[in-house]
């Protein structure tokens, strides 16, 4: 017997199931990886404190972390919501100390509505000591302006320059994500030599909760799976795009991207790469 691949995600528990180690998991399943999955913090909004995160211990961290290594293995591993620079000093000390080849870094910073999922202090560590370590990063146009100090983005030239900006941070590939600008849903991927877009219809939706997770545990899966990079990509894009054709909600609120779409519905979207 085959095998499927193994990858694990170090990211928070969304409580909703839409974001997060649950969405990361849903997509490993759906693409046919063995997921496995650190917890940094359970995120929920406590109907009396009003506290929304709640962080893990280190040690808990680090003990998740050895027994998936120790009892499975990874080919590949993707990171989400770290929230704190000790969290991330300690992933990426785990990932130095791994033989992971594969390492999608998702900048998780700000959330779907804006939300601050990253502390202050934490922004350099993250840019010196996780990203350096990356296959691949995967920031929105609000996590890439961020990274660069407050730049505006608002085209795909401006995407193209951010992700050129950002390579020298140590990464091996930079993903500027531009599903927040106007137009066609366009990224773009710089490998330190070449541009590369890729380019899907806008679909007019505000159940996209858990989309930007979706798209970088998919990339995560397709690397460890032994696409290249650009393939990766394309593929997650693919993958993400008929999630959010078919997300939904059950209430009032923000709903999920859809998960299952491109098996349920035996679709997937073409993907223009230039």
């Amino acid at each position: 017997m085959n095998f499927p691949s193994r990858v694990i995600t170090i990211a928070g528990s969304a409580a909703g199931g839409s974001a997060g180690i649950q969405a990361d998991l849903k997509t490993f399943q759906e693409l046919d990886v063995y997921g496995m999955s650190v917890v940094t913090a359970i995120v929920g909004r406590h109907p009396e404190t009003d506290k929304n995160v709640h962080p893990q211990t280190l040690e808990a961290i680090e003990a998740q972390f050895a027994t998936a290594m120790k009892q499975v293995g990874a080919d590949g591993l993707k990171t989400g919501m770290l929230f704190s620079k000790e969290v991330i000093e300690t992933v990426a000390a785990l990932i130095k100390d791994s033989s992971i080849e594969n390492i999608t870094v998702d900048p998780v910073m700000i959330g779907k509505l804006d939300s601050k999922l990253l502390r202050d202090d934490a922004i350099d560590a993250l840019m010196n000591k996780l990203v350096p370590r990356a296959t691949i990063i995967t920031p929105n146009v609000p996590e890439a302006s961020l990274l660069l100090g407050g730049r505006d983005m608002t085209n795909v030239d401006d995407l193209k320059q951010a992700a050129i900006d950002l390579y020298p941070l140590g990464a091996d590939n930079v993903l500027v994500k531009g599903g927040r600008l106007e137009g066609p849903a366009v990224d773009v991927l710089y490998d330190g030599k070449t541009i590369t877009t890729f380019e899907a219809p806008r679909i007019h939706t505000v159940n996209t909760s858990g989309a930007g997770c979706t798209y970088s545990a998919a990339i995560a899966a397709y690397l460890a799976k032994g696409e290249s990079i650009t393939e990766a990509v394309r593929l997650a894009k693919s993958f993400v795009t008929t999630a959010i054709e078919h997300g939904f909600s059950y209430t009032e609120f923000v709903g999920p991207t859809y998960h299952a779409a491109t098996r349920r519905f035996d679709e997937a979207h073409e993907i223009k790469v230039n």
